[in-house]
């Protein structure tokens, strides 16, 4: 084992999903440069990369009114990451109820033939984006409610607003990704040879 927190793996995969709809969905800055989110044409493809059709048992149809919930959803999952960061639990609780809620969340177990049952958050008869929206949901409930909500984290790094999940050994990540890490590191060597010089 190596120390690192480990969410359920299925939970895991979701939160993963929630990460990246919220960032692929929502306008801000990332990696220290301007995020216009994706609309019209682009939308759909957009969906796509953020949560791959291997990754979702669900039927696949992303029309225009799916593609909007997401975006709507996606902006209230970013709610919860960023009250999660400023330490405000309630307002995160209350953002997930929210989610639940508009998303029709409930568990079941399901399975394929051949292969074992599985815990699933959505209806067999939920829209694409009605089901992914609640096993999203349902993961950040997990992690809210539970003793990892402090796992959930944006991006520290100036000019990035970026989401992410910490499954790090000792809770220690504050950037999205190595890029921000590396662009605030050197920064703050910059800062520290001028002062010095």
């Amino acid at each position: 084992m190596t120390g690192q927190v480990m969410f359920d793996s299925h939970v895991a995969v979701l939160l993963d999903q929630a990460v990246a709809l919220v960032n692929t969905l929502t306008e801000g800055e990332a990696h220290g440069r301007a995020y216009p989110a994706p609309r019209g044409a682009d939308l759909s493809a957009a969906v796509e990369a953020a949560v791959p059709r291997a990754s979702s048992s669900l039927p696949r149809t992303t029309d225009g009114a799916e593609a909007e919930y997401l975006v709507a959803a996606s902006g209230r999952m970013r709610t919860v990451f960023q009250a999660v960061q400023d330490g405000d639990l309630d307002a995160a609780a209350a953002t997930v109820n929210e989610l639940l809620r508009l998303s029709g969340a409930r568990p079941h177990l399901d399975r394929r033939e051949g292969e074992p049952w599985q815990l699933h958050f959505h209806g067999a008869d939920e829209t694409f984006a009605a089901g992914c929206t609640a096993g999203c949901a349902t993961a950040l409930a997990l992690a809210v409610g539970g003793s990892l909500a402090g796992r959930l984290g944006v991006c520290r790094a100036d000019r990035c607003d970026r989401v992410y999940v910490d499954t790090s050994r000792n809770a220690a990540r504050q950037f999205c990704s190595t890029a921000c890490q590396n662009r605030t590191k050197a920064a703050a060597f910059r800062a520290r040879k001028g002062a010095a010089g």
